[in-house]
């Protein structure tokens, strides 16, 4: 539990109860869906694979990974978030397993375990992301696949992810990310070098106010996916 913020788990905690709502502060994580989805599975091929999705909060990521035909775990430290996750189940049918518990604590329990581990729009929420890029990579079976997806460090990211994203479209809640906690792509590369995974490939996101669509491509400015695979 060291290597996890309070605040950020309360924040999350008390929209709980929106995650499922597609017109809710959540709104962004339910559109990009569909696109995180199609570039795991492009790499990955998730059918019949067995992932591991950290920091699932509400199960939008998870649930799809179980429709791809994946055999899901979902973990998180929001009690609310994995309870709301708990009880969509019900209502859709899919089959993941939820659990508390810390990322470093699960690669101690099942080291080598998951073909495949995703960590998305996590990193920037916590203390020690290295840490958590570590787990994912001992987690991961040799020559399993490893995503992340995070937000860049700098002017434009501020302007786009924060002011735009927060203050002026209104997107997100205002305080949803901290600018100083976003992360350059050479020093998550970086992190992912010394756990032992080797970056395959890195695409942006992009979001277009003007007909309300987000897209995958070559600019990586704001926010970006991590594609790597275990040594």
């Amino acid at each position: 539990m060291s290597n996890a913020d309070p605040i950020e788990l309360e924040k999350f905690s008390q929209l709980a109860h929106k995650w499922w709502d597609p017109n809710s502060e959540f709104k962004p994580l339910h559109e990009i869906n569909p696109l995180r989805l199609a570039y795991i599975d492009g790499i990955a091929e998730l059918s019949g694979k067995t992932v591991l999705d950290v920091g699932c909060g509400g199960g939008i990521l998870s649930e799809a990974l179980a429709d791809a035909g994946a055999t899901v775990t979902g973990i998180d430290l929001a009690d609310r978030s994995l309870s709301v996750a708990k009880l969509h189940l019900l209502e859709s049918g899919k089959q993941v397993e939820y659990r508390k518990v810390a990322v470093e604590m699960l690669a101690a329990e099942r080291p080598g375990h998951y073909d495949v581990v995703t960590c998305m729009e996590m990193l920037e929420h916590v203390p020690d992301p290295a840490a958590v890029v570590a787990a994912c990579a001992r987690l991961v079976k040799p020559g399993g696949h490893v995503f992340f997806s995070t937000l860049n460090r700098n002017p434009k990211s501020y302007l786009f992810a924060i002011i735009g994203a927060e203050y002026l479209l209104k997107l997100l809640p205002r305080g949803t990310h901290d600018y100083a906690r976003f992360i350059k792509p050479s020093e998550l590369a970086q992190w992912c070098r010394d756990a032992g995974l080797q970056v395959q490939g890195m695409t942006g996101m992009s979001y277009n106010p003007l007909n309300k669509t987000y897209a995958l491509g070559d600019d990586t400015s704001v926010n970006y996916l991590v594609a790597c695979q275990r040594d």
